[in-house]
């Protein structure tokens, strides 16, 4: 399907004209032809309406999102990046020219100018970088229930965990404490805790405490604690006016969905809830790229998704946005995916009738054109070109475009190991976040407490000894002093006299010197 190109300028160029600050990320491109005066402008102020990235493997989503995180860095927009794959630390040194990227830019009709960005690498564990943690409290009930996947019942239990925590002034910050407390209400302390809160179910905090083990079994361990870290040092502007790109690798975290959820589920909780209302501003106070987001919603339950798609839908209005990279949009619910202004649809394949049947569903997902055929266009997309539409000043849908992407002006590899180690050396959130602290929390008052009720009960114990041994000493005394009178008494004497002539005798006799033998023998 095709049009004149001048009327394909127009439509371009009308509807990718907008009020206030926009940057190019690339040019129309009409029957394979790249028109070099359609350029694709993003519109900065409506960037936190947030958007999507899509398309199979290989054909230049990490890329884009790359692509995307530069220009709004030159924005002084600060980002930050999911890396699960581990491929995008190299947005902190610059690029390099080559034959294919000069090639790119003479078609766009632009200059290349390598460049490194402000950036900052992050760690959810042990790896190099600023530590990421969350306290168990800045959770809170709701959350942590919905992080388990637990029923109303056992949330209802959660919640008074949470409640006798705070009366009692016993914080809790790791998972140590939580499975602390379930243990002590489950035993020592249930008596006492159902006297003021009502009936505690042992089956409820056994299955709690198990959900909270799978959770641990995740690494969600390393992530519980202190230092807590401040969604303020997500907004930094670096000294040269560029936004800072906070990196987060979480290369391992691939073959566990739970905590990973469980991480962007906080993060976006605490963005939200620190983040004051802003209403409509010329450009996002910071943009968060989730690439593989299919990860986020791979074992989440309903009502996880739920708090998903109602932070998403809210957190706009805060001057966030939130940038979903997957390999097929099919992966982000429907109705987050509705609330996606930005899509940047990357080549399909279409391998089986299944595949087919995913790109007619995609096509329609996007505007109508009257020049393309865009479900044949899906699979027929280069690497680094792609469709685009987004959201105007008002809220409509600019023209589907096909695109000639630009390309990154920062490395399109990994840092080497020495470069990753300088970058975290010149940190100064390392020295803020990656020192252990180890609070006195829930898990060491009720050790004390335990251990103070075991010594009580030590003492108390050998106090009933010492008392009942006291309790018989009279009684002793008083039948050693009967003894004494009899032994005293005539009868007594008497009886001591006879008892040692018969010991004497009985000597005697064993000696042959007895009396009774001299006799025998004078008869003789």
């Amino acid at each position: 399907m095709s049009t004149t190109p001048t009327a394909f300028l127009e439509a371009i160029q009308a509807g990718y004209s907008f009020k206030g600050e926009s940057a190019k990320i690339g040019i129309g491109v009409l029957d394979g032809k790249p028109q070099p005066d359609a350029a694709v402008l993003l519109p900065l102020k409506t960037m936190n309406r947030h958007g999507l990235i899509a398309g199979a493997t290989g054909t230049g989503k990490t890329k884009t999102l790359q692509v995307l995180a530069e220009v709004l860095s030159d924005n002084s927009v600060p980002v930050l990046l999911m890396d699960i794959k581990g491929d995008l630390s190299g947005i902190a040194a610059a690029g390099s020219l080559n034959d294919k990227i000069k090639d790119r830019y003479e078609l766009l009709g632009m200059t290349y100018q390598p460049a490194a960005y402000p950036a900052e690498l992050l760690t959810l564990s042990n790896g190099p970088g600023v530590r990421l943690r969350a306290t168990v409290s800045e959770f809170g009930p709701v959350l942590l229930s919905k992080i388990l996947g637990l029923n109303d019942t056992q949330a209802g239990l959660v919640a008074m965990i949470f409640k006798w925590c705070d009366d009692n002034k016993l914080p809790l910050l790791d998972l140590k404490d939580f499975t602390k407390v379930l243990q002590y209400i489950s035993d020592e302390g249930k008596a006492l805790i159902e006297k003021d809160y009502g009936k505690i179910s042992t089956s409820s905090t056994g299955t709690i405490l198990r959900k909270v083990v799978e959770l641990q079994q995740q690494g969600a361990t390393a992530f519980f604690g202190e230092k807590s870290f401040e969604v303020d040092d997500l907004m930094r502007i670096a000294p040269d006016g560029r936004g800072m790109i906070s990196v987060l690798r979480v290369t391992d975290l691939q073959d566990r969905p739970k905590l990973f959820s469980t991480f962007m589920l906080q993060l976006l909780a605490e963005l939200y809830g620190s983040s004051p209302e802003e209403g409509d501003l010329d450009k996002p106070k910071l943009v968060l790229f989730i690439d593989e987001a299919h990860l986020i919603f791979q074992e989440a339950s309903e009502a996880l998704l739920q708090q998903i798609e109602t932070i998403v839908k809210l957190i706009r209005s805060k001057g966030i946005g939130i940038f979903f990279c997957t390999q097929n949009p099919m992966d982000v619910p429907k109705d987050v995916l509705g609330q996606l202004g930005l899509k940047v649809q990357h080549a399909l394949r279409a391998f089986t009738a299944a595949d087919r049947k995913v790109i007619k569903q995609t096509a329609e997902n996007y505007p109508e054109t009257e020049f393309y055929k865009t479900d044949d266009l899906l699979t027929q997309l280069g690497i680094g070109e792609a469709l685009i539409t987004m959201l105007n000043e008002k809220g409509i849908p600019t023209p589907l475009v096909h695109t000639l992407m630009i390309s990154p002006r920062s490395r399109m590899d990994v840092l080497t190991a020495d470069e990753i180690s300088q970058l975290v050396k010149s940190s100064k959130l390392v020295s803020k976040y990656n020192q252990e602290v180890d609070s006195e929390s829930a898990y060491e008052m009720l050790s004390a407490k335990l251990e103070a009720a075991a010594g009580e009960a030590e003492k108390a114990r050998e106090a009933a000894e010492q008392a009942k041994a006291e309790k018989n000493r009279p009684k002793e005394k008083e039948e050693k002093g009967m003894l004494e009178k009899m032994l005293d008494s005539s009868a007594g004497r008497q009886a001591t006299r006879t008892a040692a002539n018969m010991i004497t005798r009985t000597l005697l006799g064993a000696l042959g010197l007895g009396g009774t033998s001299r006799r025998k023998k004078s008869l003789w």
